[in-house]
């Protein structure tokens, strides 16, 4: 009875509780529209202010495009317009290079100033464009009177460059216009002309009416007088200004005032109502020609959506206190329901905690795992982001090669946990009777394919590492391309392929590598190089680098790692499983400096060059004659089989082959790209039957297996390989 009054308690304040709730957050959700529909309004109206002011600064960049050439290319004329003073006739020639070199100039004049020749009362020889090509008139008419124009005058008034007021040029241009005019003075100070460049305004009229920063925005343009260039109402262009129009408005005052700051050449904005109708107007000078330029934006197409924003943002508000009333309720009910589903969390927990720990048992945990080598350092962690992870490495040494691998299955959890178990097992069942890193990865990835009813896969790379030689054997399955460590760090060469478990038929590619002393590996996970912090930043490799840079052993490697990725995630939560493998080869007297190579022909004529590679490389271990002989004879009979049989006949190809001194041994690998044959599948022949008896063929390899201490094939893919070894 006592426990049933306790939850019926714990049921009527959650009622109260949840109906306090609901009222605040309807108070909150009031107070929240409020704020937000005035920073809305607010941030409206500073993204139509800045859309506003780029477009006009866009357009007047342009426009300065144009002025800043047309200024350039009349100033470096002027001196040889000057030069032509005495030769008034190569005038028009400067007027045909200022057009012809500068598309945006569409005419030019060299007017002199009447009477400076005596001979010429006046003289103006003006070139502009026709089309394609150039026209020529001359601009000294009674008709067209070039001394009284503005274009002509002003800058022999002002004595300096002048922008003429746009116009229309009848007997000239015979287009919308303005003019830039330089005025030219001989060797004596004498006013002597002025050269000219005419920019046609049909151009101007089509950028600045493209300036749509709003559907229902419109631009316009005036004078330095405040005439029109560029209206709406065509009507206007070019014969009225804005004080007439403002004239005719009632309530005229912000126009006057807009018109005012226009042509005083400022830069701003200012809100009116222009044609009835509430608008935002932005305006921008052109300077040195006195225009300015405007963009004019309705109110409502600033604000226009924003009341229909705050219904629906209202209907919203509503709909969610429904659904927190709804979520109360449930609240209430699930309370009855936690106290199991704790104690079924406890359990749960329990069992993922001991699976964590079984897991963690499969794969080598004690460092220094090799303490009586000294050809080796090595250092490994797995931190799984749960109770149980997807990473999984692994590392063993056989026959003086050490075997080695690191993965991350796709996934979190259980799922994870159980492929990874399954991929490290094939590791260890398929690598402890194959040498060759291909061979490991393609029968892992057929099994797993097999298995791989969810789905999942395994990036996963695979080496093996001579530690007598140096010489690393890899193959990558979509994993992270490993650090190395020679005389700087950097990703080893990898080629990516397809991740385990994906296409049971994949084709890997092994690659190699040669290790010298000091050399060292850092693979890893992803989980380190994506390990994010509160801000989402990644760690990445750039910092992995900067902490490997620092010369440690393998173990103060990771845990210096480690902290760096501690202190760099600070408080945010671990999102993938994080292990890292680091590898330091650490051999002084690596034997790959002790090879000797020979390269052959698949021509029987090259046999005889055997010998003497033979002799050579008995002679670096004081072998006696008769060994050596026999392992010449051993040598020629495999070389001669290659020569006959591994390419098609008349094909051309090479016989690679390899000795090795090691410190007990001579590997002789003896290597070339023809057709795949392993010889070693041959059986044992009978020599002590009779010829009559016996099998054709096989005594090559009988007679090779007899001289020789070991003898192995592999196909990597692109080449056949026979390593041969004799004890020494």
């Amino acid at each position: 009875m006592k426990r049933k009054e306790t939850w019926d308690g714990l049921l009527t304040s959650s009622i109260w509780k949840g109906l306090l709730l609901v009222f605040v957050a309807a108070l909150t959700l009031a107070a929240t529209s409020f704020i937000q529909y005035y920073f809305s309004r607010k941030g409206l109206e500073e993204e139509a202010s800045k859309r506003a002011e780029t477009q006009l600064k866009a357009t007047r960049n342009q426009i300065m495009d144009v002025i800043n050439q047309t200024e350039t290319a009349l100033r470096n004329s002027v001196w040889i317009a000057k030069w032509s003073l005495d030769y008034p006739d190569s005038l028009v020639r400067v007027c045909e290079r200022i057009v012809n070199d500068n598309p945006v100039i569409v005419g030019s004049t060299a007017a002199l100033v009447p009477g400076y020749l005596h001979d010429r009362p006046q003289f103006s020889p003006y070139v502009y464009r026709d089309g394609d090509t150039l026209a020529y008139r001359s601009l000294a008419t009674e008709d067209y009177e070039y001394p009284f124009k503005e274009w002509f005058r002003k800058p022999l008034e002002l004595d300096k460059e002048y922008w003429s007021e746009p116009y229309v040029d009848t007997g000239g241009g015979d287009m919308t216009m303005t003019t830039f005019s330089v005025p030219i003075k001989d060797d004596k100070g004498q006013s002597a002309a002025v050269l000219t460049g005419d920019i046609s305004l049909d151009w101007l009229t089509e950028l600045i009416e493209n300036i749509k920063v709003y559907p229902n925005a419109y631009s316009l343009m005036i004078s330095r007088t405040g005439r029109f260039l560029v209206c709406q109402n065509k009507e206007l262009v070019m014969h009225a200004t804005v004080d007439e129009i403002a004239a005719t408005v009632e309530n005229n005052a912000d126009l006057k005032r807009l018109n005012k700051a226009m042509l005083a050449g400022e830069f701003g904005n200012i809100r009116m109502k222009y044609r009835g109708v509430d608008s935002y107007v932005y305006y921008a000078p052109i300077e040195r020609t006195g225009w300015s330029m405007c963009v004019i934006i309705p109110k409502d197409d600033i604000f226009g959506s924003i009341q229909r924003i705050e219904r629906a943002v209202r209907f919203f508000q509503i709909l969610g206190l429904l659904m927190l009333m709804l979520i109360l309720l449930s609240l209430v009910n699930s309370q009855l329901k936690y106290k199991k589903l704790d104690e079924k969390r406890a359990q749960m927990s329990n069992e993922l905690r001991i699976a964590g720990d079984i897991q963690m048992a499969m794969i080598p945990k004690v460092f220094p795992p090799f303490p009586e080598r000294h050809d080796i350092d090595m250092a490994a962690t797995l931190l799984p982001a749960k109770e149980v992870g997807g990473d999984l490495y692994d590392f063993y040494i056989r026959e003086e090669k050490l075997y080695f691998c690191i993965g991350d299955v796709s996934g979190k959890g259980v799922p994870a946990s159980l492929v990874m178990a399954v991929t490290r097992s094939l590791f260890r069942s398929l690598s402890v009777h194959e040498e060759s890193p291909l061979r490991i990865i393609t029968a892992m990835n057929k099994s797993l394919s097999e298995m791989n009813e969810n789905c999942m896969f395994v990036t996963f790379f695979c080496g093996v590492l001579d530690l007598v030689s140096g010489k690393l054997r890899y193959c990558n399955a979509g994993h992270n391309a490993p650090l190395i460590f020679t005389n700087h760090i950097y990703p080893l060469p990898v080629r990516p392929n397809l991740p385990l478990g994906v296409v049971p038929d994949m084709e890997y590619d092994e690659q190699e590598r040669q290790l010298e002393f000091d050399d060292a590996l850092f693979l890893y996970t992803d989980g380190l190089s994506e390990a994010e912090n509160m801000d989402h930043e990644l760690f990445g490799t750039d910092r992995m680098i900067k902490v490997l840079r620092v010369k440690r052993d393998a173990q103060s490697h990771l845990d210096a790692m480690s902290k760096a990725v501690s202190e760099f995630v600070g408080e945010a939560p671990q999102s993938d499983d994080l292990t890292m493998l680091f590898i330091h080869y650490t051999n002084e007297a690596p034997t790959s400096s002790s090879s000797q190579k020979l390269v052959l022909r698949n021509d029987i004529t090259e046999i005889p060059r055997l010998e003497g590679f033979v002799d050579k490389v008995a002679g670096q271990v004081n072998m006696d004659p008769s060994t050596a002989l026999s392992l010449n004879l051993a040598l020629e009979e495999a070389v001669t089989n290659v020569i006959m049989y591994a390419y098609p006949k008349g094909q051309e190809g090479e016989v690679d082959l390899e000795a090795r001194v090691l410190k007990n041994k001579i590997e002789f690998m003896l290597s070339d790209s023809g057709t795949p044959f392993d010889p070693t599948t041959a059986p044992e022949v009978d020599v002590s039957a009779g010829a009559e008896d016996r099998r054709i063929g096989g005594l090559g390899i009988h007679l090779i297996r007899n001289i020789m201490d070991s003898v192995s094939y592999e196909w990597t893919g692109t080449k056949n390989k026979l390593l041969m070894t004799k004890n020494i």
